[in-house]
């Protein structure tokens, strides 16, 4: 009985090990198709870039 218990959260371990590590996984690959890995700070900057052009030439 006292072997089956420990197996048993071994499991319960194992399966929540596995859920953390799948989530981790896909978050990545989603970001990576997104293009938040880094493309948004240089839209960002572009953006800043051209506000600050527009601003100088409007004064």
């Amino acid at each position: 009985m006292e072997n089956e218990k420990d197996n048993f959260w071994l499991w319960i371990g194992g399966v929540i090990v596995l859920t953390i590590v799948l989530v981790v996984m896909l978050k990545q690959r989603e970001n990576e198709v997104s293009g938040w890995d880094g493309s948004y700070a240089q839209s960002a900057a572009e953006v800043d870039k051209a506000l600050n052009r527009n601003h100088m030439k409007n004064n």
